[in-house]
C-alpha cells in the first residue's frame, strides 16, 4: 500500500450523542464526524477541537492516507495496516471514506509507526 504523512495535528473528539452536529471549520483539509446512539465522534484540526463540560478531546494525532480509491473488493487493507503497527505498540483510530482509509497514530509514535509499516512493505510518503 502507498500512504501518505498528512500534515495536520488533529483532535478526536467526543461528544454527546444530542450535541448539535459539527460544522467543518474553514480551511481545514481533514475533519470527520461519526454519529451513533450514544455519542458524536469527531476528528478534526487541533486547533478547531470543540470545548464544553460535556466534550472529550484527545489531541496530538497524525493520520496517514492510504492512496486511493480503493475497491470496496478489497480485503485485509487494515489487517496488512494495522498488524504491523500492533507488532510495535502503536494503538491505532482508524477512519474510513467511501474511497480510502486513513489510519491515526499519537504524534509520539509517528516515527515508530511509518517506520513498522516500510518495514512491513508499505510506501510512505511525508506530508
Amino acid at each position: 500500500m502507498d500512504l501518505r504523512v498528512l500534515p495536520e495535528r488533529l483532535s478526536v473528539c467526543r461528544l454527546p450523542a444530542g450535541a448539535p452536529w459539527p460544522s467543518p471549520p474553514s480551511g481545514s483539509s481533514f475533519f470527520s464526524v461519526t454519529r451513533t446512539d450514544v455519542e458524536i465522534s469527531v476528528v478534526c484540526a487541533e486547533d478547531s477541537a470543540p470545548d464544553g463540560d460535556d466534550i472529550r478531546v484527545e489531541p496530538d494525532w497524525r493520520a496517514l492516507e492510504v492512496a486511493g480509491p480503493l475497491d470496496f473488493g478489497m480485503v485485509g487493507v487494515m489487517a496488512s495496516l494495522t498488524a504491523p503497527l500492533a507488532d510495535v505498540d502503536v494503538s491505532v483510530f482508524v477512519v474510513s471514506t467511501y474511497d480510502t482509509d486513513y489510519v491515526l497514530v499519537h504524534a509520539a509514535a509517528l516515527e515508530r509507526a511509518v517506520e513498522a509499516l516500510r518495514a512491513a512493505g508499505h510506501t510512505v510518503h511525508a506530508g
